[in-house]
């Protein structure tokens, strides 16, 4: 029997903005092949959540693990980051896709993708240029490689964004309401690629407001609300049968 292996570890989070209290001693564990997804109502900390994981912001307190790899440990109530060294580490562990693409506007569609390993990883540029268009063909991208962002649709850009995360091979992906600014039709493309994924075992940790998919396709949700985690469990018993009634409400309300 294979040892289930932990790549994401969080314990004990908090994170204020002045006297907002966004994180109140949040703990998760992901393991390898795991899909979670933290589902909630806006301002429930989600995000910023993300955003601790993912170095765009600064723990107060807690600590943080990729693996082997220590971000942060807590002292005496506070997060102490590891060094330049260990953040750069830690930053080859993860990818994320945001939201609102970010891709680089003026970059065509394959420099967007081979960018990031030949500067950052060295990757030959030979190699970079054929994993890009494996990549292209896996999300319906084919013959859109010399396209730049304007060019795409919503839909095609977040495909996009989802291959250039994958080009530097993660152990993680991480998205942050993935589908929230394109229309129901483009949201079907970008769902069906990260179900693919899912069915591929990559692990990933989805910030969403699809309740379906997130049923259907994660092993496990996350429902925050208030900067702390109100329940948490398989993700068909949570979203089909909630057992707390602020749950009960969100989910009741979103249909």
């Amino acid at each position: 029997m294979s040892e289930t292996k932990t790549l994401v570890d969080l314990q004990h989070a908090r994170k204020s903005f002045g006297d907002n209290e966004v994180l109140k001693d949040i703990s998760i564990k992901v393991e390898k092949g795991e899909v979670l997804a933290i589902i909630g109502p806006s301002g429930g900390g989600k995000s910023t959540l993300l955003r601790c994981c993912t170095l765009l912001e600064t723990l107060d307190g807690g600590s943080l693990s990729f693996g082997d790899c220590v971000v942060s440990r807590d002292e005496d109530g506070c997060a102490v980051y590891g060094d330049k060294a260990t953040l750069a580490r830690a930053r080859t562990h993860f990818g994320l896709v945001f939201q609102n693409f970010n891709l680089f506007p003026h970059y065509t569609v394959m420099k967007n993708l081979i960018d990031a390993p030949i500067t950052v990883q060295k990757t030959p540029k030979e190699d970079a240029v054929k994993k890009a268009f494996e990549l292209l063909k896996k999300m319906g991208l084919e013959g859109k490689e010399n396209m730049v962002p304007c060019e795409l649709s919503g839909g095609q850009q977040q495909r996009v964004a989802i291959a250039r995360a994958l080009m530097l091979d993660p152990d993680v992906l991480f998205f942050d309401e993935p589908t929230s600014a394109l229309d129901p039709e483009l949201t079907k493309g970008v769902l069906r690629v990260i179900r693919s994924l899912a069915e591929e075992h990559m692990t990933m940790v989805i910030v969403t407001h699809e309740m379906k998919f997130a049923r259907d396709v994660a092993d496990h949700v996350i429902f925050m609300d208030g900067g702390v985690i109100v329940e948490q469990g398989l993700a068909k018993d949570v979203i089909d049968n909630p057992q707390h009634e602020r749950t009960r409400s969100f989910l009741y309300n979103e249909e």
